[in-house]
């Protein structure tokens, strides 16, 4: 079973699920509720690409008021209804020069500025081990079949390291030279716990981000949740036509 977290403006990827059933986190008993634009809240199950899978239509984030652990539930959830594989979309910052609003990133692996881990605090060891190894927080061999399937389809797909921080607010353009020079080429406010969690239980994971922007700094003029979501519903054809290739061809 396949499991899938989408990210701001991304979720309508939900909609090309066959015998989906939709149920909003609110119906979920202690399932945290999603607060932010673009990010609808529903889980929903079906078919995608053929293939049974769970999907989270918006996610939780740490500016939400959401611990760590709170943030990375949904994935929690997903490890524990069996799902082996896990694709994570996001909306991001490009802070690589030679990237373009619109375009999507392979990541290859993440930085965690946000000052929190999920699994602090007493470890279950029935999911995971004490100290997880986070070597290959992004499957090498679920990446190499992404690659293959963008050139195959003349799709653009960038490769690239995300950074985590906390949010809410964007960051200065000093923070993203710093981050730069950290080598990170994408920044977002989600994602680094949803991957550690995984990690954790054993789940193999593939994540994508959309460069909704360039990064404060970047280019001149100021940031906007709505330039995100404009640019993100943008892509997310693009994206569903990778993914829908994608999916069958995991292993």
């Amino acid at each position: 079973m396949l499991g899938l977290i989408l990210g701001s403006g991304l979720g309508a990827c939900a909609d090309s699920f066959t015998d989906r059933i939709v149920i909003p986190f609110s119906n979920l008993p202690h399932f945290p509720s999603s607060t932010v634009p673009g990010h609808p809240g529903n889980v929903i199950i079906g078919n995608f690409a053929g293939v049974p899978s769970i999907a989270m239509q918006g996610r939780l984030h740490l500016y939400e008021g959401y611990s760590a652990a709170q943030a990375a539930f949904p994935a929690r959830i997903l490890g524990c209804l069996g799902i082996l594989r896990l694709i994570i979309t996001n909306a991001a910052g490009g802070i690589n020069t030679a990237f373009l609003p619109g375009d999507l990133m392979l990541i290859t692996d993440h930085i965690n500025l946000t000052g929190a881990n999920p699994l602090i605090g007493p470890n279950l060891d029935a999911l995971g081990p004490r100290f997880p190894d986070m070597s290959e927080a992004y499957d090498a061999s679920m990446r190499s079949v992404t690659l293959e399937v963008a050139c195959e389809k003349g799709i653009v797909l960038r490769e690239g390291i995300y950074i985590g921080l906390p949010g809410p607010s964007y960051e200065t353009p000093a923070e993203i030279r710093m981050c730069r020079a950290l080598g990170a080429d994408a920044v977002g406010m989600s994602t680094i716990s949803e991957v550690i969690v995984a990690n954790h239980m054993g789940v193999r994971v593939l994540g994508i981000s959309c460069i909704t922007n360039m990064a404060a700094g970047v280019l001149p003029g100021k940031l906007t949740h709505g330039e995100v979501m404009q640019t993100a519903e943008g892509a997310a054809a693009r994206l569903l036509s990778l993914l829908e290739a994608v999916v069958p061809r995991l292993r």
